[in-house]
């Protein structure tokens, strides 16, 4: 029990995108044996060689990026977490698409009774299906369903939203435009969102190879910010390839 909580990110990044490693270890064996078996030009077995090298390296990498990010690195601790607000924030919500595993911790650092959890699945918008997979394993029932396009919240009324590797499944711009514009309706003047994210980089793209496309930019991040009116308080990285932006309600 205790080996398999020391992998514990790592396991689950592997078991909610299982289907793209089996299709990828699949893909390999049989290039290798065309290759192997198969007469054909050198430097096409070169070039086919070089291309199962790259699949299996990208395959490997974004496992140990993984287990270095989620199980080694101080992001799953959460205590940095306290340091981002000037005074702990009573009023609180985290946002996530159905996978959480957060609130244990910000119920721990922050006051507990002023906590909130939603739940903005949406079936139209989040079509990946790492994330459906995602909700079938580990659905945390204990969230209230809401529609990311009008949140459950009146305004002003919270001090704190975390979004949490959650905001990135909405895969329309107009539709994290109108999230994060009831972001910043929810939030009380001088509130502030923290937005946890991994970034589509040129860091990402060495860790991830092409499923790096599957996150969001720092210039959209910062669009979607400004288009809100929210204000980017603190810009920072923990690891290279984890962002973290503090954006606070203009008082």
């Amino acid at each position: 029990m205790r080996e398999q909580s020391r992998y514990h990110g790592m396991l689950q990044i592997l078991q909610y995108n299982r289907s793209m490693y089996v299709m990828t270890a699949a893909a390999s064996v049989a290039a290798i044996l065309v290759i192997t078996l198969v007469p054909m030009p050198r430097l096409l077995a070169a070039l086919a060689t070089a291309g199962v090298a790259v699949a299996v390296l990208w395959s490997v990498s974004s496992l140990l990026v993984s287990h270095w990010v989620y199980d080694r690195s101080t992001l799953g601790r959460w205590d940095w977490l306290a340091g981002l607000f000037p005074a702990s924030p009573r009023r609180w919500v985290s946002v996530h698409a159905g996978l959480d595993e957060t609130f244990g911790a910000l119920a721990r650092i922050f006051p507990a009774e002023g906590g909130t959890v939603l739940d903005i699945y949406d079936a139209e918008e989040m079509t990946e299906p790492s994330i459906v997979r995602a909700r079938r394993l580990s659905l945390d029932r204990h969230a209230t369903a809401a529609d990311f396009r009008a949140l459950p919240l009146a305004g002003a009324s919270q001090d704190a939203v975390f979004l949490i590797f959650a905001a990135h499944e909405l895969r329309r711009p107009e539709s994290r435009l109108r999230f994060f514009q009831e972001i910043a309706r929810v939030l009380a003047p001088g509130g502030r969102a923290v937005l946890v994210e991994h970034l589509r980089d040129g860091r990402n793209f060495l860790a991830f190879g092409p499923g790096f496309v599957h996150f969001l930019g720092r210039r959209e991040w910062l669009r979607l910010a400004a288009a809100a009116d929210l204000a980017v308080r603190e810009d920072f990285r923990i690891t290279p390839f984890v962002a973290v932006l503090v954006l606070e309600k203009r008082a």
